[in-house]
Order: structure tokens, then sequence, then C-alpha cells
């Protein structure tokens, strides 16, 4: 008997999810269907993506709704579109031995106004992102003054992108006696929030430690010095030749940067990020799903909701400013009971934020040595003789050109012919990889030297961090405070590092030499009527240095700003200088500087 029968779901779709490969329940769904299935108690659920929680709501969905009326009785929220449309495809095929179940998607990037003809056809479930459907709402397209569960899917992901508004907003509009099922992989303060207004006394279910990384994950870092990331990551690519990754970075162009210079170099990557229209994500995400693609270049907030089967690792370019938000990263693999790797690469200045993150994940990291030339060019060459070894031969084709090529071969023993076959892909990787050097830093390696700046942990640091007298109650975020320094002192948005948006204030980093530039970019700068301060973040007014209308910002609020510290440091990597181990293609000007030979990139 398939043991979903005796969690209590009805034949048909058991027979449905079997077609599919559902032979046991996970431990979310073998742990929640029986608490949901009596459609009593509100629910919170904690476990990491990957662990089918679309199951472990879906499928009492279906056996709570009455599909002999058409209406909206269910509404699961959801952070994308791409989870959007993976839950209503899978509501469907668990329903596909079931009468009568209208299921609709309902999201951005799509024809609203077909969405809104599926709604008015009827629909008892309903699939939505919190942008679009509030949309409909407002347009009084929909009434949910009937429904009876509302699903919370990837609650923290949704909070985390600012849906919070739109939540509640939607959530007004559905009955106080419905149950609220919440779904999330972490449990920050903001879920909290969410579960105790929206809930009564719920049945909590927590798969491991609550905010905790998936058990199947492995997670090393590598310490390099920053001239040398990109040639590292390179590295590390090429060292996993079956390599199926997302990679991830802090910042829309530095996800752009580097997906270019590895498409350059002969890699199959293309970027994922907030600057694409839907047509273009979907054709990214389209190639990706079809693995035409071995490595997806996102952004935290674009890559929310991604749900690809066998990703083998993650890697961090950039660690994330929001810790939790490693959880999210990593939880891209490892997915459905697999196994994965989750790989950081940092400075020696980010050891501090690595054991932040085993701390919130509950699991060590393992620290890692970026592989030598030799040891690449090992591995790749015996993962090119087991795909000779492995090929499947079609006999009746060859068979026509075998006595012209065994005439060709004669000449030839049988160990000059796999010399020659392994030379003819080989050299090329063998000539990049020769004389490579050593790209492991460690954790000392940054001296003081004369003239430079350095951080308070007497690491030489490349950037300045600088005070701004705006925040988010002028309605800034990080994307319009990045626009507004770049668009007032004319410098490359290449150039800022990390962006600290706080309340009444923020902090930025900037590199040294363009410093000046920044601090005479906003004399007599004013915003709504007030000047524009830009002061460095030191200790004490003496180091302070003033633009615009001056003044010691420790003196404001209570004090106490110049105490403020960044928690990590934006690394230029890859586009910093040239690597004689293969990195380093791109400058901050996005010129190309002077490349070495092309060479075969894959076998």
């Amino acid at each position: 008997m398939n043991p979903f029968i005796e969690l209590g779901i009805r034949h048909d779709i058991v027979n449905a999810i079997t077609e599919l490969g559902f032979e046991n329940p996970t431990p979310i769904q073998e742990q929640s269907i029986p608490v949901l299935l009596t459609g009593s108690n509100d629910f919170v659920g904690l476990a990491q993506t990957g662990t089918g929680k679309t199951a472990a709501f879906g499928l009492p969905l279906l056996e709570l709704i009455n599909f002999e009326e058409n209406y909206p009785q269910a509404l699961v929220l959801c952070p994308t579109r791409e989870l959007c449309l993976q839950i209503t495809n899978d509501i469907k095929n668990y329903a596909k031995n079931m009468n009568s179940v209208h299921v609709v998607a309902v999201y951005g990037g799509a024809s609203i106004s077909d969405q809104l003809r599926q709604i008015k056809r009827g629909v008892q479930i309903v699939v939505a992102t919190p942008g679009r459907m509030l949309d409909i709402i407002n347009r009084k397209a929909i009434d949910f003054s009937q429904v009876k569960y509302v699903v919370l899917d990837e609650a923290d992901e949704m909070l985390n992108m600012g849906f919070q508004e739109d939540i509640d907003s939607i959530l007004s509009t559905t009955p106080e006696n419905k149950k609220t099922w919440l779904f999330s992989a972490t449990m920050p303060s903001e879920v909290r929030r969410i579960a105790k207004k929206y809930m009564t006394d719920p049945h909590e279910l927590t798969m491991g430690e609550k905010n905790t990384g998936n058990e199947n994950i492995d997670h090393e870092y590598y310490v390099v010095r920053a001239r040398d990331k990109y040639a590292a990551f390179k590295r590390i690519v090429d060292f996993n030749p079956e390599i199926f990754g997302i990679v991830f970075c802090r910042t829309k162009i530095e996800t752009q940067d580097i997906a270019e210079a590895l498409i350059k170099d002969g890699y199959n990557a293309d970027s994922l990020h907030g600057d694409l229209s839907q047509q273009q994500r979907d054709k990214v995400m389209k190639r990706y799903r079809d693995r035409s693609l071995q490595l997806l270049i996102a952004t935290d907030v674009a890559a929310r909701g991604i749900d690809v089967n066998d990703v083998t690792h993650v890697i961090n370019y950039s660690l994330p400013d929001e810790i939790e938000n490693y959880t999210h990263r990593s939880g891209r693999t490892a997915r459905a009971g697999k196994t994965g790797v989750s790989i950081a690469i940092i400075n020696s200045k980010e050891l501090g934020k690595i054991r932040q993150i085993e701390r919130v994940i509950g699991k060590k990291f393992v620290k890692a040595e970026i592989p030598t030339g030799f040891d690449v060019c090992e591995k790749q060459l015996f993962a090119l003789v087991h795909k000779v070894h492995n090929v499947q031969v079609n006999e009746q084709q060859i068979e026509q050109y075998l006595p012209r090529i065994i005439d060709e071969f004669k000449e030839l023993s049988k160990e000059e012919i796999i010399k020659r076959f392994a030379s003819l892909e080989f050299n090329s990787f063998l000539e990049y990889y020769k004389n490579a050097p050593d790209l492991n830093a460690s954790v000392d390696e940054n001296r003081r030297d004369g003239g430079e700046r350095f951080g308070r942990d007497g690491m030489k640091s490349e950037y300045t961090r600088l005070f701004i007298n705006l925040g988010s109650v002028d309605e800034f975020n990080r994307g319009d405070l990045l626009g507004y320094i770049c668009n007032n002192t004319k410098i490359s948005g290449r150039t800022v590092g990390k962006i600290d948006v706080k309340g009444v204030y923020s902090f930025f980093e900037v590199q040294n030499a363009d410093v000046e530039q920044v601090m005479n970019g906003f004399k007599e700068v004013d915003f709504k009527g007030r000047n524009v301060r830009i002061e460095i973040s030191g200790e004490g007014t003496s180091s302070t240095r003033r633009s615009g209308g001056g003044g010691g910002y420790n003196k404001r609020e209570g004090g106490g700003y110049n105490r403020e510290r960044s928690g990590n440091r934006r690394e230029g990597g890859y586009n910093r200088e040239k690597s004689n181990s293969g990195g380093g293609f791109r400058d901050f000007s996005g010129k190309r500087r002077e490349e070495r030979p092309e060479r075969r990139r894959r076998f």
C-alpha cells in the first residue's frame, strides 16, 4: 500500500502522485498532512526549500475543497512567478484524476486580461504573487469572502522582497474564520509577527532546528586575494567538470559583468537579474532548465523561487548582506533528498561572516584549497576519459565509416591513438594552466603598507566607508541610493561597494581613489530643501571630512553614527587586475584589457 493512503489521501490522488514518482512522503509531508487534513488548525511549517512543501499543503487542499462549488475556496501566495507556475502545475498534476478542479495562476509579467477571464469562468484554488493579486482585488474582479484556506508559501522570502503591505491588504479581504497555513524556510521576526497577527494558536512544525540549513548540503569556503577572485572562481568551476550550478552575486552590475566574462571565456553561462524583462528572464530560465546553461549567475532577488532539479553547486561569489539569505541560496541545491555543495569565495576579512553563517545554519564550513593547475588538468583529463569510456556507440551509423577510420589509423598503435585523441582536446587546456600560480590567500596575508587605508581590523582596505544623511525615511532603498550617488558624482556604479541604508542616514563604500570625487560631487547639493552631507565614517570628529552642509554627524540622533562598522567589503575580484591564471579580463571602465589567447573551454 502506498504510504500516502495511510496519511489519509484518497486513491485517485495517490494514483496520480504515484505516476509522478511519489513513493514515500518526505518528513514535512508525513508530519504536516495529517494535521492539515483536519482543516481545523492554523499551521506554521518550517522546512528548507526542496523538501516537498508544495505537496504538503497541495494534497490536503484537494481533499478539503468542495469542487462542486465554483468559487475561490483557497488562496496560495508565493514570492515569484516561477514558484507560482510551479505550484499551479503541481496541484493540477496531483488532481489529474479528479473532475471539475480549476486552478488559476495569477502573476505579473503576463496578460492580466487572460487571468481575469480564467477567474471569471470559475476557480476554486488561486495561486498568486502578491503584487498581481492585489491589482486584481483592486479591480474588484475576484471575491475572497468565502475563502476557507490561505497558504503563505516561502513566507520569509515574500517579506524579504517587501510584500508585507500587499499581504496585509490581500488578507484583509478574506474571512476571519479562514485557516491560514504558513510555510517558510526560516523564522525571522517578521514572519513571527505575521503569524501572530493572522493566526490563532497555530500548530507549529519544525523540521530540524529553526533557520538551519539542509543536512544534505556540504559547505565549503575558499580564501583568496581580491585580484584573484575571478580566476579562483573559474578554477573551482574547471575542477568540477560536471557542474550545474547557480552563482550568486551582490549586485546586478556584478552579475552581468561576470556572466559576460564567462561567456567570453567559453563557459555556458548567463545572468539573471532585476533589469531583465520577463521575456528575457523566461528565455534564460528555459535554457537553464534545459541544461544548455551550466552556470546561472544571479542576484538574490532574481533567484528567489527558482526550483530547478539536480543543481550540483551553489557558489557565493559574494556573500549576502543578510545572513538569512545564505540559507535560501544554499537551498537551491540538494533538493528532494539529493546532495549538493555550497561554496563561498571570500577574502580574509570575511571569515567572521562565515562564522556567523555557521551559527545560523548549524553546520560547519570546510576550509578548502583552490586546486592547482595540475589538479584541474588531471580532473578534466579523466572526465574526458570517463566520457569516452561511457559513450553510447550507434553501431548501425558508425559501421559504414569503420573501414576508412581503421585504414587511417593502421600505422598507429593503440597507445598512440589514445594519446593523440586526448591531446587533441587537451593541449590547449594544458597550455592554459601551465605555470598557474597558487591562488590561496592566508588569513594574515594583508600587511600594513605605507600610504594605504586600513579597516579597524588592521587589514588593508580598498574601499572607504562614507556617511550620507539620507535614508529610508527619504524613500531611498539601496538601488535608489546607488543611482543618486552616481548621478551626483559621475562615478561608475561598479566602483561602489556595500550600501547600508538606515532610517535617517546611510553608509556606502567607494574605492579609495574616488573619495575626493564623491565629496566634491555633493558640495552644494540639497535634497528637498536640506543640504546633503557626505562624511568619512571614522572614529572621532578629528578624522571626519565634510562636504555640503558640514557639521559633525556624531552629534545627531544621540551620537554614535561613527561607531557603525561594515560587515564586509565588496571585493573588486575578477575585474580589478589581470591574473596570469586566467582571471581578470575586465576593469571598472567596462573595457576589455589585453587578453590571453583563446582556449577551448569545454570537452
